[in-house]
């Protein structure tokens, strides 16, 4: 374990190298107390191979429920545990992930959430657009091949009338499942000066809902692939996301990201 060193725009955090960079992508997962969700996910990864495909990098807000111990994670294929000790939430911890593939100069960033939901198994769709030269790829389960399990009624709502016309309009180009963190990034989007995602203003949800958009603005290339999102029947919704609060709350962030708020500073 060793303490990362301060940069600006990057939380501090703490990190445990299990294995050296072996692949030339990774897969940052945020994660906080997903208990046995994440370790099944990562069990569901492992079976197929996905650990041989990319460098799995663990982005723990400060898990509290055993599941983040390092000897455990690497038997189950995890590269790199990160645990963010600075402010923020999801996006704060996708930057910590972020940071450590910048420095490993991977060829594509690929993300998820940590609580078994998605699809883990279709990461080499994700693989396969990036290498066709791809910047931007958005995981749907509303496309021909993917499925929507479970979906509670005001969640689709919200997505299919809501945010994913908001993100298309804004984009120019349009998308199904605008809301998932099943995603693939090119560096040259990801790190580009003109995305610079390594701002403090990328707390929560921002950064998700930001690089639905920027890409478009940049001149490059996005597309959606096929995903499964099983929403668990008849337990309660694994999410961070409160009903009313946290839901208000993604829709200021979705409005913000399409007026252009989080775009860089003089950089349009």
């Amino acid at each position: 374990m060793r303490e990362a060193p301060d940069k600006a725009g990057v939380p501090s955090y703490k990190i445990w190298e299990l294995h050296e960079k072996q692949s030339d992508y990774c897969l940052c997962i945020p994660v906080l107390n997903e208990g046995e969700r994440i370790l099944n996910e990562l069990s569901r990864a492992k079976k197929a191979g996905i650990d041989s495909l990319v460098d799995i990098i663990i982005c723990d807000g400060g898990s509290s429920d055993g599941s983040m111990d390092p000897d455990k994670l690497d038997g189950l294929g995890v590269n790199t545990l990160i645990v963010k000790t600075g402010k923020g939430k999801q996006g704060a911890q996708l930057r910590t992930g972020f940071d450590v593939a910048l420095e490993r100069s991977y060829a594509g960033i690929l993300t998820i959430d940590g609580n078994d939901k998605d699809s883990i198994e279709s990461v080499p769709l994700f693989i396969e657009k990036l290498k066709q030269g791809y910047d931007f790829v958005q995981g749907s389960r509303f496309i021909k091949g993917g499925s929507a399990v479970n979906t509670p009624l005001i969640r689709l709502m919200a997505l299919r009338l809501i945010h994913a016309p908001v993100i298309s309009i804004a984009a120019k180009y349009r998308f199904t499942d605008t809301t998932s963190a099943f995603r693939g990034y090119s560096p040259e989007y990801l790190f580009a000066d003109e995305t610079d995602i390594f701002r403090d203003v990328f707390s929560g949800y921002e950064l998700l809902a930001y690089l639905s958009i920027r890409w478009s603005q940049l001149g490059l290339k996005a597309c959606e692939v096929p995903v499964t999102r099983a929403y668990p029947k008849g337990e309660k919704t694994p999410t961070k996301i409160s009903p009313i609060k946290g839901n208000i709350n993604l829709l200021k962030i979705l409005f913000s990201a399409a007026a252009g708020k989080y775009d860089p500073e003089g950089i349009r």
